[in-house]
């Protein structure tokens, strides 16, 4: 009897050993496997398209001059409309955004529109859908009329769930009325049946010519929602025209998303990876990044007219104009242990890429206190980089030759001075008890009021000139959000503050709009207004004439457009994998006339 309770008491511990080493054992892998995870999560933004296949119909000819097929679009009985199907598209290394493709393409374009024996017309128009593979609902059409006329369009599917959209087609001769016209219709809604009316007008207003014809549109290439969750505000302000532009949606990153005021799908535009920082406009042109590490200027048609490779860097977070002919960039050095805190030049007429700033050695007293992030730290997904100023915004500023800069993980706005001569530090906006035991101290512009000042701020954007020289305005989204982790510093902060990634009780986010006066080196809340709480990404940005606001709040999973007094006009809800980076809306005078 004492031996079997003895066995039995074997048994138990061996039993409660396993437990213990299990448990060991569980407590060691599931960090590694969560940060394994949370690597490849934000290493997706690196990687590169390597499937631009698409779905098309039959082969009807082959145009061996430029190595391209040409096949019939499957877009129904409505409307004859071909694709254009470059022969090395399943090549390795093959890329829509290589300028030697996108020459092929236009070639072709030029062929079909001048073939012997065609008569291309409002009513049998050369239609080409996605053209240039930069953009997978985009129509091409090409047609002559005898007189000069102007172009509009609109688009429509059956039911109440999706409203028209009407436009006024933008030639791509820039010329309001033509007899020859070529350009994008943008608007078809992926997966649905869609009525397009096209309408020609003479220079008086009559109308000379009207055309109907219907188009099934195949579905979206990313899979992504063609319709988003509309939620209307207690504004009744008219909302600003133009589309509105999601920018990095997580989970579906090598896309663009543009969708009108009904919450629809208009435009899906196909990257190389990556997604947006913001839309540049450069004469009829669009400016963007296309890639971690590449840009490109796009025309109306969809056509990438010149290509910016950064070689040893990758952008992050925020791209803008700097001199005349030059774009600024925030990057890093590829594969490099500190992240975020490079500044480029590119030349838009070389395309020579130059570091102007290295943070680390411009601000090298504050970089020598700061450590890598580590595992048991807020941004854990980061361990092991060195992600000490985190740089997420970018604004030139013509007078001294300045750069107004965001630092997330500093909780600080920065002047930079002197940029293409001798960069120097200016002043430092946000909690100057940050900054007390540093050698900045005497950088901070002083707090004037009794407010909170911003924490972890995204996008901030010069707003308005001020009465005087030496004072201006800047708006910025005040993501209201204090974590620390590069740093071993601890600073208490308001309740209003969160300290979560997630909302844990009423905390909101703001748009902020500070007075900045450098004569006085003072900073003050002009006025701001609550949205939905998001602790990292987002913009609170201007649009339209009538100083309207869209705001993406990116954990949240929300954008809203508000009325010039903050007041919300429309909510818009939307899926993605933790979070959309930005959102801005664009009038895309590229497009629309």
């Amino acid at each position: 009897m004492a031996s079997n309770r003895t066995e039995s008491k074997k048994n138990w511990k061996k039993i409660g050993l396993i437990v213990l080493l299990a448990g060991v054992i569980l407590a060691v892998l599931i960090p590694v496997a969560v940060l394994l995870v949370s690597k490849a999560f934000t290493e997706q933004e690196h990687a590169v398209r390597t499937d631009w296949t698409m779905e098309a119909g039959d082969i009807i000819a082959g145009l061996d001059e430029w190595q391209v097929d040409l096949a019939e679009a499957e877009l129904g009985e409505g409307l004859r409309a071909f694709q254009l199907i470059p022969r090395d598209i399943e090549e390795e290394g093959f890329s829509y955004y290589d300028l030697e493709v996108q020459e092929r393409l236009a070639g072709v374009l030029e062929h079909l529109k001048h073939s012997q024996g065609m008569s291309w017309t409002a009513t049998q128009p050369l239609a080409v859908l996605n053209p240039f593979g930069t953009g997978s609902n985009g129509l091409y059409l090409y047609f002559e009329t005898d007189l000069a006329t102007s172009v509009s369009y609109t688009v429509s599917v059956d039911g109440e769930e999706i409203p028209p959209f009407s436009a006024d087609a933008a030639d791509s001769s820039g010329r309001e009325y033509t007899k020859t016209h070529e350009f994008q219709i943008i608007g078809l809604v992926p997966g649905e049946t869609n009525q397009v009316t096209l309408t020609m007008k003479g220079s008086w207003g009559n109308v000379r010519q009207v055309v109907r014809f219907v188009v099934e549109m195949p579905e979206s290439s990313s899979g992504y929602a063609t319709r988003l969750e509309v939620t209307d505000g207690p504004s009744e302000a008219e909302q600003a025209e133009g589309l509105f532009t999601m920018m990095r949606v997580n989970g579906y990153l090598g896309y663009g998303f543009f969708y009108d005021d009904a919450g629809v799908l208009r435009y899906e535009m196909v990257l190389e990876g990556y997604g947006f920082d913001r839309l540049l406009f450069l004469a009829d042109e669009i400016l963007t990044c296309v890639s971690s590490s590449k840009l490109a200027r796009i025309n109306g048609l969809g056509q990438v007219t010149a290509l910016y490779e950064l070689g040893d860097y990758d952008l992050h977070h925020d791209i803008g104009f700097g001199r005349d002919g030059e774009l600024l960039a925030l990057a890093e050095e590829r594969d490099h242990e500190r992240v975020e805190d490079r500044l480029l030049s590119i030349d838009l007429e070389s395309g020579q890429v130059t570091q102007l700033i290295d943070f680390s050695q411009l601000l090298e007293p504050y970089f020598t206190l700061t450590r890598k992030v580590g595992a048991t730290d807020d941004f854990f997904w980061q361990a092991g980089e060195w992600d000490w100023i985190h740089l997420n915004s970018l604004q030139y500023l013509p007078e001294g030759d300045s750069l107004i800069l965001s630092s997330r993980e500093t909780s600080t706005i920065l002047k930079i001075k002197n940029l293409h001569t001798d960069p120097e530090l200016d002043w430092l906006a946000g909690d100057q008890r940050f900054w007390a035991d540093t050698p900045y101290a005497d950088a901070c512009l002083t707090q004037e009021g009794d407010f909170v000042p911003q924490y972890g701020q995204h996008c901030v954007e010069y707003y308005a000139d001020g009465e005087e020289a030496g004072v201006y305005y800047l708006s910025l989204y005040n993501n209201n959000y204090w974590s620390l982790n590069s740093r071993d510093f601890t600073m208490e902060v308001a309740d209003s503050v969160g300290t979560g990634l997630y909302q844990e009780g009423e905390e909101t986010s703001q748009v902020f709009i500070y007075r900045i006066d450098e004569n006085n080196r003072t900073f003050s809340l002009e006025r701001s207004f609550d949205v939905p709480y998001s602790s990292i990404v987002s913009n609170g940005s201007l649009c339209g004439s009538q100083g309207n606001w869209v705001v993406n709040s990116g954990v949240a999973m929300v954008f809203g457009e508000y009325d010039a007094d903050g007041v919300l006009i429309r909510e818009y809800a939307y899926e993605c994998t933790m979070q959309n980076y930005r959102t801005f809306k664009y009038d895309m005078d590229i497009w629309f006339r």
